[in-house]
């Protein structure tokens, strides 16, 4: 998975023009992928613009509620499940 290209989208879809947060975004985007790959058991695919944009998503939503206690969208739930279930049911409880 491209971390600059999320990153980057991430910062699009924020309305970041400058870099002064890429390395707080880049840690971000690390922490999101990962959880996705080692917690989850999804294998990410960079090509995959659904994989993309969920990593941009859930970055998005991770970055704008660090100090929140809020529970996860729905829509990124329902997301994150599918997710899961295509990459052959791993996790599915964790969710």
């Amino acid at each position: 998975m491209d971390e600059n290209q999320i990153v980057e989208l991430t910062k699009a879809r924020l309305g970041i023009t400058s870099t002064i947060r890429d390395s707080y975004l880049s840690w971000i985007v690390k922490g999101v992928i990962s959880e996705l790959e080692k917690e989850k058991g999804i294998v990410l695919q960079e090509n995959n613009a659904h994989h993309v944009m969920f990593c941009v998503d859930y970055a998005t939503w991770r970055y704008q509620n660090r100090d929140s206690e809020g529970a996860m969208p729905r829509h990124l739930q329902y997301r994150m499940r599918n997710l899961i279930i295509s990459a052959g049911g791993s996790g599915v409880d964790d969710v």
